[in-house]
């Protein structure tokens, strides 16, 4: 095992792409060395971890199959071997495939539970583990990326949202748990990125329906995670990130919206 250094080590899932690169890159910037997960995408985890060499930090990148425990077991233990401390694991891999009440399936519940909410239980537990006896209170964390969608319910993606409003009161429970060693901390954002099937135009057209005139980016996201991340006193609760997007109810995900708004322009 290596001797630990003096920097702090985040371990961020799903970091070779999108929101989660976002957030790698953020942490680097702000002095933390980096442990980048990724599932399959290797080649786009290697640049990010060139990305942050370029910066200054030290980075790594491990691959695990997050509905896999044996593998989600690795990745802690695989980044003490290399940094010697971890300090933060932010859950930002997620799995999205859309269901509904009229398709659910118990196979569909259960690959969601899996990778949503059973993974981020056993980092943290993880993290937790391998904290030094005598830690100061407040400097762990577990930041957990939550949805707008669990503060404005819709039935659309039923088991995504059923296993996100699980890791929300895991995040809860766990803080209440794993204290004072471990903070654990979600973060909810709102539509930041286009997403499945949906358009460029669908997702402007539903990033502006919100109070702000605009939805959380990747960098909003990013910035909330930083804040958390070294937030001390926070735990056991939940920012959210989305230009106040949760403030507008709505009967169905705000992706469908933008596209029946799109079409009912296009018949006037």
């Amino acid at each position: 095992m290596s001797e630990a250094s003096s920097t702090r080590v985040a371990l961020i899932t799903g970091a070779a792409r999108r929101i989660g690169r976002q957030i790698a890159l953020a942490l680097a910037r702000q002095g933390w060395d980096i442990v980048v997960h990724y599932g399959r995408s290797e080649i786009e985890a290697r640049k990010v971890v060139e990305e942050i060499e370029n910066l200054g930090q030290r980075a790594t990148c491990i691959q695990a199959e997050l509905g896999d425990e044996v593998q989600i077991r690795s990745i802690v233990p695989a980044a003490m071997a290399i940094f010697g401390r971890l300090d933060c694991v932010v859950n930002n891999a997620s799995l999205f495939e859309g269901d509904s009440a009229k398709d659910f399936t118990s196979a569909s519940l259960d690959k969601h539970m899996h990778a949503n909410l059973m993974a981020p239980i056993i980092l943290a537990q993880d993290l937790y583990s391998v904290q030094p006896s005598g830690c100061v209170a407040g400097m762990a964390s577990v930041i957990n990326i939550l949805d707008q969608k669990l503060f404005n319910l819709n039935p659309d993606y039923l088991s995504y949202t059923l296993s996100k409003a699980a890791l929300q009161t895991s995040t809860v429970m766990l803080a209440q748990a794993l204290a004072p060693k471990l903070r654990v901390v979600g973060i909810a954002p709102g539509l930041s990125m286009v997403s499945g099937e949906q358009s460029a135009s669908d997702f402007e057209a539903a990033h502006r329906i919100t109070p702000l005139g605009r939805s959380s980016l990747p960098e909003d996201i990013a910035e909330a995670v930083c804040y958390a991340a070294n937030a001390k006193a926070v735990t056991g609760s939940t920012l959210i990130v989305d230009g106040g997007q949760h403030l507008i109810p709505t009967q169905r995900d705000v992706m469908f919206l933008a596209t029946a708004q799109a079409n009912q322009k296009e018949t006037f």
